[in-house]
């Protein structure tokens, strides 16, 4: 890794309090963790991760971390708060402004804030008072698609693309899984902050030869991921209606590969598009 390659911190912060449902966030954090060891820039992320936290864990992570992007997954109640847990591991609500507080205070670092937690929208509008962009939900959002979104989302931050970007790749992997709630994530930016929301890369003017070439193979490249995601769609419905075993195997494996497929296809167009900018 060059010396001038910045390389960005990703704080996860996890609760799920004694009395509250169980959630799947092992699951969650070991599939971002996932997402980013296969990137192909995964040299230029660090994943740190605290479990449990309490108000003033929450304080000190930011302190010891100074992280660009912040994900909590836990809970979220919709009159304003998130649950965190007390001394005792038992709920602690925590006020939306409270927090857009806190984050205020690392707002110089600070790119990205991910509530991945139901009711949090409201938090995510007061915290994009501080901070350029923040994801949070709209309603109640279940236990797989939360997970679904969190590694689409870091999937596409791992090999480069831009919060705003990787909020897509997000959506579209629930929508890939065959979930109804890609609508659930809602991203809030504020316009008057600036984001360098992705590592930074060298850019190499185009002439214009090059640039009409690269807008050419842009538009193959989103023409064939349109074909495969409605594929992918289309073996998915095979797939719920299918009695044999043997057929719903190859069935799964086909959907596999499209997705592999699409990976590979969101990289080139990723690259052409930053090309083009």
């Amino acid at each position: 890794m060059s010396d001038n390659t910045t390389v960005k911190k990703i704080l996860i912060l996890v609760a799920n309090p004694k009395e509250t449902s169980p959630l799947r966030l092992d699951e969650e954090v070991r599939n971002i963790q996932e997402a980013i060891r296969l990137a192909k820039k995964r040299d230029r992320f660090i994943v740190e991760q605290r479990w449990a936290v309490r108000p003033k864990d929450v304080q000190q992570a930011m302190l010891d971390v100074e992280p660009q992007i912040v994900h909590f997954s836990g809970h979220g109640v919709a009159d304003k708060e998130l649950v965190l847990e007390d001394l005792t591991g038992n709920p602690k609500l925590v006020d939306a402004q409270a927090l857009a507080e806190l984050f205020r205070l690392f707002k110089e670092k600070l790119e990205c804030v991910i509530l991945n937690a139901c009711y949090s929208e409201v938090q995510a509008e007061a915290i994009v008072q501080h901070v350029s962009c923040v994801i949070g939900t709209n309603q109640a959002i279940g236990d797989k698609a939360a997970i679904t979104f969190a590694e689409g989302f870091y999937r596409a931050i791992g090999a480069g693309s831009s919060v705003e970007r990787a909020y897509e790749f997000g959506r579209n992997a629930i929508q890939l899984e065959g979930f109804s709630e890609e609508t659930t994530l809602v991203i809030k930016k504020n316009p008057n902050l600036s984001s360098s929301s992705k590592p930074s890369l060298n850019k190499v003017g185009l002439t214009d030869g090059q640039r009409r070439r690269a807008e050419e193979k842009l538009k193959t490249l989103e023409k064939d991921w349109n074909l495969r995601n409605n594929k992918i769609r289309r073996l998915r419905t095979a797939l719920a209606i299918e009695v044999s075993e043997a057929i719903k195997f190859q069935l799964e494996e086909q959907i596999e590969n499209e997705k592999s497929h699409l990976g590979h296809l969101e990289e080139d167009i990723f690259k052409i598009e930053h090309e083009l900018q």
